[in-house]
């Protein structure tokens, strides 16, 4: 029996969770801080910061820790795998070098050329003039990204001139994701359907999980501004077995090839967004952990041992494992704070998880807190209705019954998650 701890406090730790606490192997397992949904599951440790490197190599040894996963970006651009391993502490997750992938989108952009990776054309700036230069005679849409951590919203699809210049000023003088705009990349447009394809990689095997796709405007239409994510659903069917073949042969199998060629091991998890143009995957970006809420769709579709996998990754016998998907459906709807994901209060009492739950949907908490023994939201995206069905129209209603028995103020969802899906 495996003692194990789960870094982050969202949908997507929930999930991992989730899918460890079900392991014939897990014994002890805890969350670092955890949320309330994750404390039901497992004990929750809210003493000690994600950031604080040595609280949790101090803690993984007094709580005799055997696999640390981490969810989230920050810890692994801030070297905790790196800090973990020196301590002989096993960890699921990128080096800090390997997190660069997702920590600079410059580093990612320039590697991608370098090995002939398909991805849009880019320019990269430090200045605000040469870059609004650059946009008038490109025109326009065309996409600004801050090069560094913004939480998944660095990124503007601008659809006119004025917009990406306007994006331009937010992102490098009014510091919108402060330090991480100091510089920016300015790329082509690329018009396509945008698939999520996640991967299980020790650094020289790498095993896509099932294709998902994300929503990631706010609003039904996919209109609106762009979130973290407002729901997903899996298996993709725009992710058909050949363009899977395309992205394993000339978008996996290269970046770690590349990563490694230039003195890096990449192990853990690799996230590929991809934008499939006229039948071939192209990059639109690469992250460094699980995606969010991705995650939700894909681990209740996992048949295999979570814990199993993990290891493999990190002792480098990924090749040794046979990884097992049920083949059904799953659908996540992201329940969100009304205002989302511009400012919005926070603190209103949710009813009616129990209610969702009773209708066999999995919910999954992002934004939650717990007073007083009641669950309030306390943050831009509250929980994740996840259903699990033999097709996505079965998961879309299924999902949405759970959906229908869940209130808070203010709460605002998509009412057309999987639409692409069922055209």
């Amino acid at each position: 029996m495996l003692n194990i701890l789960i870094i982050g406090s969202g949908g997507r730790e929930h999930a991992l969770a989730w899918k460890i606490a079900q392991s014939p192997n897990c014994g002890k397992l805890y969350a670092m801080p955890g949320n309330p949904g994750i404390e039901e599951i497992t004990e929750c440790v809210k003493n000690i910061s994600i950031d604080d490197n040595k609280a949790i190599i101090d803690f993984a040894k007094n709580q005799q820790i055997d696999l640390v996963v981490i969810g989230p970006e920050a810890p692994l651009v801030n070297g905790l795998v790196d800090d973990l391993t020196a301590a002989n502490i096993k960890t699921f997750g990128p080096t800090k070098s390997a997190a660069q992938i997702e920590g600079s989108k410059i580093f990612a952009k320039n590697l991608m050329k370098k090995y002939n990776i398909p991805t849009a054309t880019y320019e990269i700036f430090d200045n605000v003039n040469k870059a609004c230069g650059y946009i008038k005679a490109a025109g326009a849409p065309i996409v600004v990204k801050a090069d560094g951590l913004a939480a998944g919203k660095g990124v503007i699809v601008a659809q006119n001139v004025d917009e990406a210049i306007n994006a331009v000023f937010e992102v490098m003088e009014q510091k919108s994701f402060g330090e991480a705009g100091n510089k920016i990349v300015v790329e082509e447009f690329m018009d396509g359907e945008e698939v999520s394809l996640l991967a299980f990689t020790d650094g020289k095997t790498i095993v896509p999980m099932i294709a998902s796709q994300d929503h990631k405007r706010v609003n039904d239409g996919d209109e609106g501004l762009n979130t973290g994510g407002m729901g997903a659903y899996a298996p993709a069917p725009i992710m058909t077995e050949e363009i899977l073949k395309a992205a394993e042969e000339k978008i996996l199998k290269p970046i770690i090839s590349a990563m490694s060629n230039e003195g890096i091991n990449y192990k853990g998890c690799l996230y590929a967004g991809l934008m499939i143009v006229n039948g071939e995957p192209k990059v639109v970006e690469f992250n460094a952990r699980f995606g969010d809420p991705e995650t939700q769709v894909v681990l209740p579709l996992l048949k295999s041992d979570l814990i199993d996998i993990m290891l493999a990754c990190v002792d480098g016998t990924l090749a040794d494992q046979k990884i097992e998907w049920f083949n059904d459906s799953a659908v996540c709807v992201v329940l969100a704070s009304g205002g989302y994901p511009k400012s919005y209060k926070k603190n209103f009492e949710i009813d009616g998880i129990s209610k969702a739950k009773a209708l066999d949907t999995l919910i999954f908490h992002a934004g939650t807190n717990k007073v007083d023994g009641k669950i309030l939201t306390s943050g831009g995206r509250v929980l994740g209705v996840v259903a699990k069905a033999e097709n996505i129209k079965s998961a879309v209603d299924k999902a949405y019954k759970g959906v229908e028995v869940i209130h808070f103020e203010n709460m605002h969802f998509r009412k057309d998650i999987a639409h692409r899906a069922l055209k």
